[in-house]
């Protein structure tokens, strides 16, 4: 078998490849794959090949005269390893039937490469091997079992088309993950996060703003909805200065409408989302809420409830240990709004309060809270510039020294022992308001938590798939790209929840995922896969040979077209 140079001309472009010739055992007869993707003619000049075709037929002529002549098998300078840890992904693609419906995008393009190859073959590599674009494009789908078809420049053309309708992308997962597997819209949790670019200048979609990590750098935000158990229903993409508030109603009101849901919907968020407005659309749409709130921003007399220690309950483990005390109560409480006249109201609006409080979260701010009483005792007493403080300036007072004078090296700080004293005392308290007055407070307090959820999802996105940085420098990529990552948590999280049954964490799978892989050799296939309990209950599940350590050809394609 041999190399050869593929010449592939496309719109005004002539893309080189060089592709390498085999034998196969399942067709028995010779097979082509992608050994090198070369990119286009015009790039290639522009780096400094005077005659591309020329230069890269002779570098295939001395591939072929060295393979004729070596002896000995050599490694190379590409890894024999292929991921297989995607084909849960595939499946449930494939179940979800998207490619019927991304064909039809064939009608409205002109893109002479496979939209679907482009999605699929980007959410298989960003659960295997997280990286850049480049990275992906040149190593990693290259190191996919299945081949692929399309250049660099065309998957960024993909991406970028993805991008700039994301939320259709969205829409169109949504109708088959209901059809497939049901939607419950009951309840829907939605929180906030933001990405960083490491950019110096601003744009319109870039922006600078509250940041995560509190870094300094232009940010985007994404709003993530899930419904009641968990699956993601809705994404958001918004410039990074601007506030989070409003997202809830535009990504429920956009849900709502696109998919015809008209049952009632409780929105679950933290105090971040707690707002009048947020709260009067709700009740505007005949929906419910359940959001945290501040209990430090409490009227004194809501408050004086908060630490009174009668009709508090305790809730206890098996070792009798207290895990959190709770109370309640129903009665009206005010809200202030603006109207769209700018006039302001003041509506009574009758909701349940469930208040907790946690020993070990109380434990945990008190010790946080001395480290910066501490730390503000300490500069005061170097008389260190206000700029020093940082996070526990509001454990102090400024006070001038020179009258009129606003500088730093004039003011003093005085430790504010009301501040310390009020946060010390609130500490390990939580307040959760509901406009779900029959709802028992244990559920008020469970449906609350399962915001754990949202928060493993938004982990997910920036951790196991290196969301962050993110490099692209056009708006649609860049939205193409957070698409690919709140796809591929969806596959993740059907798999796990609707295949698995919630029995193994999203850790646990994506590790799986990204360590599966094999080697051929000698018409067969090495499993390098490192054994565990997951790998051995797995295979025992789903009747794979994922623990085998010889595997066939035929054994390769059934876990490839494994059904769900």
């Amino acid at each position: 078998m041999a190399y050869f140079l593929k010449i592939q001309k496309q719109a005004n472009n002539t893309y080189l490849a060089i592709y390498e010739s085999f034998y196969s055992q399942e067709t028995k007869g010779t097979k082509h794959r992608c050994f090198k993707s070369l990119g286009t003619v015009s790039k290639l000049v522009e780096s400094g090949i005077e005659d591309p075709i020329a230069h890269y037929q002779a570098e295939v002529e001395r591939m072929n005269s060295e393979r004729k002549s070596a002896d000995v098998r050599k490694i190379s300078s590409v890894s024999p390893a292929k991921y297989l840890g995607y084909f849960p992904l595939k499946a449930i693609l494939e179940k979800l039937n998207i490619r019927k419906y991304i064909d039809f995008f064939k009608f409205s393009t002109n893109y002479s490469f496979d939209l679907y190859d482009v999605l699929s073959s980007l959410i298989y590599a960003r659960c295997v091997c997280p990286c850049s674009k480049h990275r992906t494009f040149h190593e990693v789908i290259p190191s996919l079992y299945e081949n692929y078809a399309f250049s660099y420049d065309q998957l960024l053309d993909g991406l970028s088309f993805y991008g700039n309708d994301y939320e259709k992308i969205v829409e169109l997962f949504n109708m088959q993950v209901s059809d497939k597997y049901g939607l419950r819209t009951d309840k829907t949790y939605f929180d906030c996060t933001n990405f960083y670019f490491e950019i110096d200048r601003e744009d319109d979609f870039r922006r600078k703003g509250p940041s995560k990590e509190n870094r300094n750098d232009p940010i985007v935000g994404l709003g993530l909805l899930l419904d009641a158990d968990q699956i993601p229903i809705g994404m958001k993409m918004y410039p990074g200065n601007e506030s989070e508030k409003p997202l809830i109603r535009e990504v429920i009101s956009n849900l709502k409408k696109r998919h015809n849901v008209t049952g009632r919907t409780i929105h679950v968020a933290d105090k971040g989302l707690n707002c009048a407005s947020n709260i009067f659309f709700a009740r505007q749409n005949s929906d419910g809420y359940l959001f945290s709130k501040s209990v430090k921003q409490l009227p004194e007399i809501e408050k004086t409830w908060v630490l009174l220690e009668s009709n508090y309950k305790s809730v206890k483990d098996k070792q009798g240990n207290v895990l959190y005390r709770w109370k309640e109560c129903i009665d009206e409480f005010p809200y202030r709004y603006v109207d769209e006249s700018g006039k302001t109201h003041i509506v009574n609006l009758t909701e349940k309060r469930v208040v907790t409080f946690n020993p070990a979260l109380a434990a945990k701010k008190k010790y946080e809270i001395n480290k910066l009483v501490e730390k503000a005792r300490e500069l005061s007493a170097s008389m260190a510039k206000r700029s020093e403080y940082g996070d526990c300036s509001k454990y102090v007072i400024f006070k001038s020294t020179v009258k009129g004078v606003e500088t730093d090296d004039a003011v003093r700080a005085v430790l504010n022992s009301k501040a310390i004293e009020e946060d010390l005392t609130l500490a390990g308290y939580n307040l959760l308001v509901t406009s779900e007055t029959k709802m028992k407070a244990l559920d008020v307090y469970n449906t609350y938590h399962n915001l754990w959820r949202i928060e493993e999802s938004f982990r997910i996105m920036k951790s196991d798939l290196d969301a962050r940085p993110v490099f692209l420098q056009k708006e649609e990529t860049i939205k193409g790209h957070f698409l690919i990552c709140y796809l591929t948590v969806l596959l993740e999280r059907l798999f796990q929840f609707k295949v698995l049954n919630d029995k193994y964490s999203s850790t646990e799978i994506i590790a799986f995922m990204k360590d599966f892989k094999v080697v051929e050799s000698d018409r067969k296939y090495i499993n390098i896969t490192v054994g565990n309990n997951f790998i051995s209950e797995l295979s025992e599940q789903t009747n794979l040979p994922l623990n085998h350590y010889n595997l066939s050809e035929k054994q390769v394609s059934k876990l490839l077209h494994f059904k769900v």
